[in-house]
């Protein structure tokens, strides 16, 4: 697999847990997907952390009850928003899964093979990247509500010179 999408240069192929030895096409195929499709939730995840730092849509997610100003950001949504909120964000979500979004009459998009390669590195590539950043908006997120973040001079030890200390 050393020659398929997304193996670049320094590293090639990497795979250090040996989970391609001995399998088919196939299956890679069905990890690949499954990776893609993981990449893509994980960019939506990170834009839904960091879009509401920026901008709320002010809509009321239960009429009369619970605007979508009054949802906080991160972990702290999960409980915060009613369960009439969770039905539209499935059924939303849903509906973009069975029916798809964003696709070309053809439902392919026509690109030349080489840009058409580049492409599809570059989102495994931001897929990967992404999926690193939510388990670290989540970890800190479930820190800081833990209570155990300590602030930003306690972030990094050793650098003085950084927080004058």
């Amino acid at each position: 697999f050393e020659n398929e999408l997304g193996a670049l240069p320094p590293v090639g192929f990497w795979d250090p847990a040996g989970l391609s030895d001995g399998i088919s096409q196939e299956k890679f195929d069905s990890y690949r997907l499954a990776e893609l499709k993981h990449g893509r939730v994980a960019q939506m995840a990170v834009l839904g952390y960091v879009a509401p730092e920026t901008y709320r849509f002010g809509y009321d997610l239960v009429p009369g009850e619970v605007s979508t100003s009054d949802i906080p950001n991160g972990l702290a949504a999960v409980t915060a928003i009613p369960f009439l909120g969770w039905a539209q964000i499935i059924a939303f979500v849903g509906t973009v899964e069975t029916y798809g979004w964003f696709t070309s009459p053809t439902g392919v998009i026509d690109l030349p093979d080489d840009i058409l390669a580049k492409r599809q590195t570059a989102e495994l590539q931001h897929g990967r990247v992404a999926m690193l950043a939510v388990l670290e908006l989540l970890r800190h997120d479930a820190q800081t509500l833990a209570g155990l973040d300590q602030g930003y001079p306690h972030l990094i030890t050793g650098l003085p010179f950084i927080y004058d200390n």
